[in-house]
C-alpha cells in the first residue's frame, strides 16, 4: 500500500479537516509549554525546584515543595501516554506526506526517544540526581522542534497540495 503523498490527494474537506485537527493539537501542545514556562522549568535549576522543592530557600517567592511518589506517578502516566498519542497521530499524518523516508523516520520516531528522555530524566531527577535536568532541557527540546516540524510539514501539504505537483 502506497502512502506516500496521500495527504495530498485527499478530498478538499478531508484535508481541510486533517487541517484542523492539526491545528487544535498544536494548540494543546503549546499550550503545555506555555503552562511549563510559567513553573519556571524551562532551566536546569527551575527544573529540580519544580520537582526537587526548594522549602530550604527563605528568599523564595513561591514556595515549592518535592514532588510526591503518587505525583511523579500521575504525571509521567499521563504525559506518556497522552504524549504518545498524540506522536502517533501527528506521526501518521507524516508518513502520509509527500518527503523523504529518512527524514520521515526520523519526525516520527524521534518524539518518542525524547518523550522516554525527558520523562525518565524527570523522575531521576525527582531520585536525587539534578544534573539529568540538562537531558530533560535538551530532550523536550528536540522534541518540541520535531511536533514543529512535523506539523509545519502536515498543515502545508494539506493546505496547499497544488504547490507539491507543481514545484512552486
Amino acid at each position: 500500500m502506497k502512502i506516500d503523498g496521500l495527504l495530498t490527494l485527499l478530498p478538499r474537506g478531508v484535508r481541510v479537516f486533517l487541517a484542523c485537527f492539526v491545528v487544535a493539537l498544536s494548540v494543546g501542545f503549546y499550550t503545555g509549554l506555555a503552562f511549563v514556562g510559567q513553573t519556571g522549568s524551562t532551566s536546569p535549576s527551575g527544573v529540580e525546584t519544580q520537582y526537587l522543592g526548594n522549602e530550604e530557600d527563605e528568599e523564595a517567592e513561591v514556595m515549592v515543595f518535592k514532588k510526591s511518589p503518587r505525583e511523579m506517578l500521575s504525571i509521567v502516566h499521563a504525559h506518556v501516554l497522552s504524549m504518545s498519542l498524540i506522536f502517533l497521530l501527528l506521526g501518521a499524518l507524516v508518513w502520509a506526506c509527500r518527503l523523504p523516508a529518512g527524514l520521515k523516520a526520523f519526525l516520527t520516531i524521534e518524539p518518542f526517544a525524547s518523550l522516554l528522555a525527558t520523562f525518565g530524566g524527570l523522575c531521576l531527577v525527582w531520585l536525587g540526581w539534578p544534573g539529568w535536568s540538562y537531558l530533560v532541557i535538551f530532550s523536550g527540546s528536540l522534541m518540541t522542534l520535531t511536533f514543529t516540524v512535523s506539523a509545519s510539514i502536515v498543515l502545508y501539504q494539506l493546505l496547499w497540495p497544488g504547490r507539491l505537483q507543481t514545484g512552486i
